[in-house]
């Protein structure tokens, strides 16, 4: 009974940890928008009610396992003293009570080490029960899992040259009939009769956001189910050759960018620098101090949007697959580099005859290479294939897009290879995780100490302690006083029932001092580990980007782990006061053990020493060594399709287990350690006990009763040496976890809120923005990005930005939120943004990034996540980010408000999670909406309707600031900025920069396969 009382709680306990830890690893991986949306403190009640429910499973098992242990002690005490004297009537005499008090003593130390051994292994039984439930439950892809019945023939992917589909239906996620379970929204691709890719040219895969393009190449990679439709039914991915694929949502290693684009493959120098001219790295790289050795960070923080893109596909480039799956590439990027890629790359000698299958929104500058094309339908059919020529024949949408100025393609891109500095070692950005060395700072003890409790608390559970220890030595005495009244006394003038009274009450005693000590005790704990907590998720939520920039989430998720459950304060206390109270009652009754007892603490001490020095440095590389195995873990999960699609699961495997060997080595040394002080010091403690025993009964004339209470307590002694070495060698490790969670609470901050830095109540009324001399760097002594940059928005204008890879477009925004440093004045509706609160400033402004993030859970917690607004509300944001009219001609799986997305929005296009991101920008009704690239992945026709959708829906007095690649996105705004450099180099209305010969805006629509269409938007806008 006990044991299954414990497993429930120990389960729940499990659960509720693994929620809190849920919410603290999705809160890390979407941080940037928390901070960028103004949602610390939301996000904070969140995490700290987390807490709460599983303090709440904490406290409950603390009491049990206190509980438990008095029962089974007093239970097993109690009965052997009651049954041999007041029911058997046997006497009591010294040599039977202090002979079976050592094996009482024992025994119960083996029952709490019983207790402690069911603890863990029913810990060890939940997360075996729930890697179990993992296993059997997770679904697996199509190549893991045995077939049953008949098998339908597919093409052999050794034998087979062909690439594609014959009568084939894919889902992402099955249940028993065949149909999208209700993790993922109901889509399925259906390839009728046949379709083929032809081989050694380019192929491109066309349709709108949403149709399916992606879900073809992962469908052709086998990332989805195959539902054969007839006997011909198979599809096939040659593989003899090799795979590469380049993923729409770019995925980059926490490595330098050399290490991304070779991925474990030779270096070539050749080839590596002919790869980074044709994917137009170069320019790039020498904004980098380290050149190509620079390190990316985690999911590429330091990289932007195109950068990223281009990595991946230097990657795909330079590898030596024969088959390239290329993820829509091309949206990131702006059209000067997107036709350098182009004409460099897919018309180079690095892909020729190799076969391409590009999925892509660039129809325009794509068309003319391209070979071979197919179009996808919304409802997940192919509505046409064939030639370039035939898929713009029936896809009127297609060849409005494909329309090109005959003299784009004519224009060559020539520009001279870069000499890039490959051999640059500095770069270094992901700080190497703190080793301290030395002794612990003992400020981080302090703050865990005066979290415990007040003035008050220490005198009152000290006391109590001390008492109780007192009242078990107590007990010991009074039970061989009682004793040897057999000796002294006749056995019938001795009262048992008096006697037994007497010892049951110091008993009750020292349970009922013990016990509130222990409780006082538990709750202070729980108490100190609350406020640990919430300071540390303060502290991290109210970092800077910067900081987050340099240090690995796996790290921070690490402190919220293991570390914050360390803890034996208790343990050292009880054993001190043990030990000097045993001690003591010795000294007392036989003053000659003070000197090996003495001589036995200096040689434990000593002893101790050794081993604190050895342990500190191992438990602090035992604690550095699991984030590498956590990080790892996570970013081979993020790129799972990537690593399979390369066949590099072999290379994860390997680079994974020798992690975690690293972390094994660490902690068997641990263990090892720990053997070694034990085997010393329950040496020591046994000599000491035969040294006193030998002159108790050689040496020294004393009763019985004192002779057997000396050994008894000299036993103790020499048993609580061990234990106390212990827990005092643990109290440093105990510290050291203390410290690691220091360092993240004295991390960098942003300004704190301030009662002065509150707006009024009607701020912002509208969306002027005004900025003088705006200058902007991402840490202090790093190089500006922003330079003196003045101009003025007028509530209600639409102003586009536009620029180069590093121009200043994104540094911009993140100015405009205070989230790197800055110097200048900005002006919000008249008001210093300097002189706001950040909460209020970011909570009033809203950004789209490029690369949304979602959160788990359904559609309206993602638009909604706090539940502020009405379900009307919602409906009308998605309307005017344009879902429906993506949805209009879909037969199944439109997303509606209860449609679930999971994590990160995986089961969504990026085009999807753009259009979602902007709906929930729109819910805000913000007076300043700023888009950063936020329509980068979405068809140009679904982008045309949401930005008229924008234009109609937002209020007149909201300032809309777009930052696009695409022309069209903001050349019907009320003005256009140009930077080049971290410079304002334009900035007027659309026509009268075009008039202007030599401009920079003017050369970027020129360069566009759209310039005629483009100067007659611009044209339309004059009044």
């Amino acid at each position: 009974f006990t044991s299954r009382l414990q497993h429930g709680i120990q389960k729940g306990r499990s659960k509720a940890a693994d929620a809190r830890v849920g919410v603290i690893s999705e809160t890390m991986s979407v941080l940037r928008m928390i901070k960028l949306f103004g949602w610390e403190m939301k996000m904070l009640a969140r995490v700290n009610e987390k807490r709460e429910a599983e303090l709440t499973w904490i406290w409950k098992r603390e009491i049990f396992q206190m509980v438990a242990n008095i029962v089974k002690y007093v239970a097993m005490l109690a009965f052997n003293r009651v049954l041999r004297t007041a029911i058997m009537k046997q006497e009591l005499r010294p040599s039977i009570v202090f002979s079976t008090i050592p094996v009482f003593n024992m025994l119960r130390g083996q029952l709490e080490r019983t207790n402690y051994r069911i603890v863990q292994f029913i810990d060890g039984k939940v997360s075996l029960d729930r890697i179990n439930h993992f296993l059997r439950n997770t679904e697996l892809l199509d190549s893991f899992t045995e077939k049953e019945g008949p098998v339908t023939e597919v093409l052999s992917p050794e034998t087979s040259p062909e690439i594609g589909f014959r009568d084939a239906t894919f889902h992402w996620s099955n249940d028993a009939d065949g149909a999208a379970t209700s993790s993922k929204y109901k889509f399925a691709l259906r390839i009728e009769d046949e379709l083929l890719f032809k081989r050694r040219c380019i192929n491109l895969v066309l349709g709108p956001t949403g149709s399916g393009k992606t879900s073809l190449l992962m469908a052709l990679l086998g990332e989805m189910h195959f539902t054969p439709t007839s006997p011909r039914s198979c599809y096939n991915l040659p593989r003899a050759g090799g795979v590469a694929y380049a993923a729409q949502e770019s995925w980059v290693l926490n490595q330098t960018i050399r290490d991304n684009i070779l991925f474990g493959a030779e270096y070539d120098e050749e080839r590596y620098k002919e790869v980074l001219y044709q994917c137009a790295l170069e320019r790039d790289l020498e904004l980098f101090e380290a050149g190509d050795k620079s390190e990316v960070g985690e999911k590429g923080l330091t990289l932007s949007g195109g950068q990223k893109a281009r990595c991946t596909l230097a990657r795909a480039i330079y590898s030596k697959a024969e088959i390239l799956l290329l993820d829509d590439v091309l949206s990131a990027l702006d059209v000067h580099t997107s036709k350098w890629i182009v004409e460099k790359c897919f018309a180079g000698d690095l892909v020729r005859g190799r076969t391409i299958i590009l999925v892509t929104h660039n129809v325009a500058l794509v068309a003319p290479i391209a070979q071979f094309a197919v179009s996808v339908g919304l409802n997940g059919r192919i509505l046409n294939q064939g030639s370039v020529a035939d898929a713009l024949q029936h896809d009127e949408v297609l060849a409005h897009e494909a329309k090109t100025d005959p003299q784009v393609m004519e224009q060559a891109v020539d520009a001279e290879p870069v000499v890039v500095n490959l051999d640059t070692t500095a770069g270094k950005l992901i700080l190497a995780e703190e080793l301290q060395l030395g002794r612990v700072k003992w400020s981080a003890v302090g703050m865990y100490l005066s979290g415990l409790g007040g003035v008050g608390f220490y005198p009152v559970f000290l006391g109590l302690y001390v008492i109780s220890q007192l009242a078990e030595i107590l007990e010991t005495w009074y039970l061989g006083y009682f004793a040897s009244l057999y000796e002294t006394s006749a056995p019938g003038t001795i009262s048992v029932s008096y006697h037994l009274g007497i010892y049951g009450l110091i008993l009750l005693f020292d349970i009922v001092t013990r016990s509130y000590a222990n409780v006082i005790f538990a709750y202070a704990v729980l108490r100190a580990s609350r406020g640990i907590h919430r300071k540390l998720i303060e502290s991290i939520l109210g970092t800077t980007l910067r900081w987050l920039d340099i240090t690995p989430a796996s790290r921070v998720i690490t402190r919220f782990t293991t570390d914050i459950s360390a803890g034996t304060l208790s343990e050292f206390v009880h054993d001190t006061i043990s030990i000097s109270a045993t001690f003591g009652a010795v000294v007392l009754l036989t003053p000659l053990f003070s000197v090996p007892g003495v001589l036995a603490a200096i040689i434990g001490g000593t002893l101790g020493q050794l081993f604190i020095k050895a342990q500190l440095s191992v438990k602090r590389e035992a604690s550095n060594a699991k984030a590498p195995v956590l990080g790892h873990i996570g970013a081979a999960i993020a790129g799972l399709v990537s690593i399979r699609a390369y066949g590099a699961e072999g290379a994860f495997i390997e680079e994974s287990l020798r992690r975690i060997n690293k972390y094994t080595r660490v902690a068997r040394t641990l263990t090892n350690l720990d053997r070694w002080v034990g085997v010393r010091l329950a040496a020591i403690g046994n000599i000491l006990a035969a040294i006193l025993a030998t002159y108790l009964v050689y040496f020294h004339q004393e009763r019985s009763n004192n002779v057997g209470f000396s050994l008894t307590m000299a036993a103790g002694f020499s048993m609580r040496i061990l234990a106390w070495v212990r827990t005092w060698n643990e109290i440093p490790i105990f510290a050291i976890s203390l410290e690691r969670i220091q360092q993240y609470i004295t991390i960098e901050q942003e300004t704190k809120p301030t009662e002065a830095g509150k707006p009024p109540a009607h701020w912002p009324s509208s969306g002027e923005l005004i900025v003088e001399k705006l200058t902007a760097r991402y840490s202090l002594d790093g190089p500006e990005v922003l330079r003196d940059i003045s101009f003025r928005i007028n509530p209600g204008e639409r102003v586009g930005i536009v620029g180069r890879t590093g121009s200043g477009k994104s540094s911009l925004t993140l100015a405009l939120l205070r989230c790197i440093y800055t110097e200048g004045t900005v002006h919000y509706d008249g008001i210093p943004t300097a002189s706001v609160n950040l909460d209020a400033l970011r909570s009033q402004i809203t950004i789209i990034p490029q690369m949304p993030e979602l959160l788990s859970g359904t559609l309206r917690h993602n638009l909604d996540p706090f539940g502020q607004y009405e379900d009307l509300a919602l409906t009308n944001a998605l309307r005017a980010a344009g879902l429906f009219s993506l949805q209009e001609e879909m037969d199944e799986g439109q997303l509606v408000l209860d449609s679930l997305i999971s994590s990160g929005g995986q089961n969504l296009s990026v085009g999807q999670r753009q259009i979602l991101a902007l709906g929930r920008a729109i819910v805000r009704d913000s007076k300043l909406l700023i888009l950063d690239e936020a329509t980068s992945a979405i068809d140009y026709k679904t982008d045309a309707i949401i930005q008229t959708s924008l234009r109609n829906e937002l209020k007149p007095d909201v300032t809309v600031i777009t930052i696009a690649h695409r022309l069209q996105t903001i050349l019907d705004s009320d003005k256009i900025m140009v930077l080049d450099e971290g410079r304002i180099v334009e900035f007027d209305a659309p026509q009268v920069l075009l008039g202007n010969p030599k401009g920079k805006l003017r050369a970027l629509v020129d360069e566009s396969g759209e310039k005629e269409k483009l100067y007659a938007m611009a044209e339309s806008m004059k009044f």
